[in-house]
């Protein structure tokens, strides 16, 4: 039996961003953006329509019917962590490449 990953919390955060708890413990804000297209989910383009989501069935749900599939939210929640994961390591990178780089001294001269 495989996973099947289900929602079980989520909280606004910022224009189409939805911060997601997962069965397994895992928490990530994803940017739903990508999949406001299409007559079910033309309303949700409009923020304050789009901040009326609740939980059912697993998964973010809007009144009209709208859902979008809790797989389909984990992976997107996935790579948020891989790309963040990334961002990280990157960033440790460029400070550790900095401070090894030497550093001039500058000399007084003497009279």
């Amino acid at each position: 039996m495989s996973f099947l990953p289900s929602v079980v919390h989520a909280v606004y955060r910022d224009e189409f961003r939805i911060q997601l708890t997962f069965n397994d413990g895992s928490t990530e804000t994803v940017d739903f953006s990508e999949w406001l297209e299409g007559p079910i989910f033309e309303p949700l383009q409009d923020v304050a329509y789009f901040r009326r989501f609740f939980i059912e069935g697993g998964t973010v749900s809007w009144p009209n019917g709208a859902d979008i599939a809790p797989e389909t939210l984990y992976e997107a929640a996935a790579r948020e962590r891989r790309s963040n994961k990334l961002r990280i390591v990157a960033a440790r990178s460029r400070k550790q490449s900095k401070s090894r780089r030497p550093t001039a001294r500058r000399g007084k001269i003497r009279g």
